[in-house]
């Protein structure tokens, strides 16, 4: 039996506490939501583009072969899937933890009590952004408004949070 007398709510592991109040730190979440949103249409056309180059490869490969190269078609949604999770992963887990539109907005993910995001994580947030947009689409987004931290509903289910980064938040306490 472990001794859990010194551990939060007797947890037998450590409980961390939130890194970012909004209270104390307002320069990292204001204007998040907004930023997220453009950051989000970036990413997309950044993950959209190879994906178009691939179906006109395919297509022009039908044409070339009489119609058997449209048998590629088959493999579109497998390899977007692919692409998608191993853009969110290597971005989530590279040393700036956000996309490239994300970085274009000065933001960036952290887990919840403050750590960088890493490559599972990036991986996993996005599998769960998409299961979660799929099948409750207009609740992952109202949940932000109802919380002060400004989480959608993934971010609470995998445990992170996407805050304004150092240089925004820097600027943003002068403006104070």
């Amino acid at each position: 039996m472990t001794d859990s007398s010194n551990r939060p709510y007797g947890a037998p592991f450590d409980v961390k506490p939130h890194a970012y109040d909004p209270a104390a730190n307002p320069e990292l979440f204001e204007g998040v939501l907004a930023r997220r949103l453009i950051a989000f249409l970036i990413d997309v056309v950044i993950l959209a583009g190879p994906i178009l180059l691939l179906a006109v490869f395919i297509f022009v490969a039908g044409i070339v072969t009489l119609g058997f190269g449209f048998l590629l078609y088959g493999l579109m949604a497998p390899l977007s899937a692919i692409w998608a999770v191993a853009y969110y992963g290597f971005c989530f887990g590279g040393p700036h933890s956000a996309t490239v539109g994300m970085r274009m907005m000065d933001l960036e993910m952290r887990t919840w009590y403050g750590a960088p995001a890493y490559f599972v994580l990036g991986a996993v947030h996005a599998i769960v952004y998409w299961i979660t947009v799929s099948t409750l689409t207009p609740l992952i987004l109202f949940v932000a408004f109802f919380n002060h931290r400004k989480r959608l509903l993934h971010d609470m289910l995998v445990g992170t949070i996407v805050i304004n980064n150092e240089v925004r938040a820097a600027a943003l306490r002068r403006n104070i």
